[in-house]
């Protein structure tokens, strides 16, 4: 028997995400530029900071969804962690973005330890939320719907620290002031920590849990022995570049090619229209369309909407901006899809498994998001690096144009190696129908 789940619990549970990825994305947007033109830090320095500690938290990642699987409380498996974690990672959040002054050695010890406290706090939230919508509901339409808000949500989550974050700034200072990051945090922060716990307080968890206590060796199996799994996971690591390269150097891109942190905003709005029409207009075409070809179209046609503003030129700021749009479009099926795809895994699991593992597979999606992201800082560090990026010195034709090459053209072929993985990803919609009638029958009994 099915469950429809109520609205309001779907809107709290896209207002999570909202929030959460406001966090995320003021992070991904603020911190290497923080690190580099507000404390002084070097940018290949500040770049092996942040890679460094992503990696090491990544590493930490499948333990927390194997905790979280192992969980069983009055209030559920996840929903515990978003009723006491949210105000930690907003605090850790506002540590990160505080100058405290003293030594540069001391600068550098102060941002590693808050920056990997961050990281794991962002994990002890980011995998129970994600998980709580496999248990959602045991109608997977349900699930598809919810995971769909989730990403609406948190879209509409950057599109905010995207367009507004700027303005924030400004209201505080501007971008060349400590204090403008440590208010902006400060009201980020909040704004993250209510949202999540609402989450947390009113939601619910349909899906009753395995009374089997399933061991840590053969939780992992959920992951090395689920092969559409981690085809899947090859793709997310390389898709998940994308959009991670251009936070990571949006900034720098407006600044020193457009010569305006003003336009910050006009990239935030053409975020929000491309990735919000991407998401909305993937449902309709799933019901027609196998989700593998899906993403494979979507992946091609976006590289072709990243190469082409190269190839004609990006300093007319209009046109680049609809190419921004179109590109973020196919970004937003991308994300549907493959996460969509990611619960049928779970379901794939239980039915070849006998378990569905909700946590450790939510948390090695984190861990490929955060192994992402410290690629994405690894690369910008060493693409500013080459140009010979000096912070605020006036720019360079070879810095502008090193500049334009990473926003365009590395997107690009990310895009275009994130279909390689998932040529091998072998549950087919008719194989998918068939184990959810097997696990609908196997609950029944």
């Amino acid at each position: 028997m099915t469950t429809k789940v109520p609205l309001a619990e779907k809107m709290v549970f896209s207002g999570g995400l909202l929030g959460q990825n406001m966090l995320y994305s003021f992070m991904s947007m603020y911190i290497l530029f923080f690190y580099t033109d507000l404390l002084g830090i070097p940018a290949t320095t500040a770049s092996v900071i942040l890679v460094a500690a992503s990696i090491f938290d990544a590493c930490l990642d499948p333990l927390m969804g194997m905790i979280t699987d192992k969980t069983r409380s009055r209030w559920g498996k996840f929903r515990p962690y978003l009723l006491f974690a949210p105000f930690l990672i907003a605090l850790a959040t506002i540590v990160c973005f505080w100058d405290f002054g003293g030594s540069s050695t001391t600068t550098l010890v102060i941002a590693t330890v808050s920056y990997l406290l961050w990281g794991m706090l962002y994990t002890v939230c980011d995998t129970p939320l994600w998980a709580l919508s496999s248990v959602i509901s045991t109608d997977p339409g349900e699930r598809t719907l919810f995971v769909t808000l989730g990403k609406i949500g948190g879209t509409l989550g950057a599109v905010v620290i995207t367009v507004g974050g700027i303005q924030l700034l400004l209201a505080f200072g501007g971008e060349r002031s400590t204090q403008a990051y440590l208010y902006s945090a400060i009201i980020i922060g909040i704004i993250a920590a209510l949202s999540i716990l609402l989450t947390g307080i009113l939601t619910r968890e349909r899906v009753a849990p395995s009374p089997v206590k399933i061991s840590f060796r053969q939780n992992l199996q959920t992951v090395y022995k689920n092969k559409p799994l981690l085809t899947l996971l090859a793709s997310l690591l390389i898709i998940n570049l994308v959009n991670g390269i251009r936070q990571s150097i949006q900034l720098y891109y407006v600044v020193y090619v457009w010569g305006d942190a003003g336009y910050a905003t006009q990239v935030g709005i053409s975020l929000v229209v491309g990735m919000l029409l991407g998401m909305t207009a993937t449902p309709p075409l799933l019901r027609r369309f196998s989700k593998k070809k899906v993403f494979i179209l979507s992946c091609i046609l976006g590289s072709l909407s990243c190469i082409l503003p190269y190839l004609l030129g990006d300093h007319n700021v209009m046109t680049t901006l609809v190419f921004f749009a179109v590109s973020f479009f196919f970004s937003g099926m991308t994300t549907i899809v493959s996460t969509s795809m990611l619960l049928d895994t779970i379901d794939y699991s239980e039915w070849k498994l006998g378990f569905r593992g909700e946590g450790i597979v939510f948390s090695t999606n984190t861990f490929v998001t955060k192994f992402s992201g410290a690629l994405s800082r690894l690369i910008i560090g060493a693409s500013l690096g080459l140009l010979s990026y000096v912070e605020n010195q006036p720019s360079t034709p070879r810095l502008q144009q090193g500049l334009s090459f990473v926003m365009f053209l590395l997107p690009a072929l990310c895009f275009l190696a994130a279909i390689l993985p998932i040529l091998f990803y072998n549950i087919s919609d008719k194989q998918r129908l068939q184990t959810l009638s097997d696990l609908e029958n196997t609950r029944s009994v």
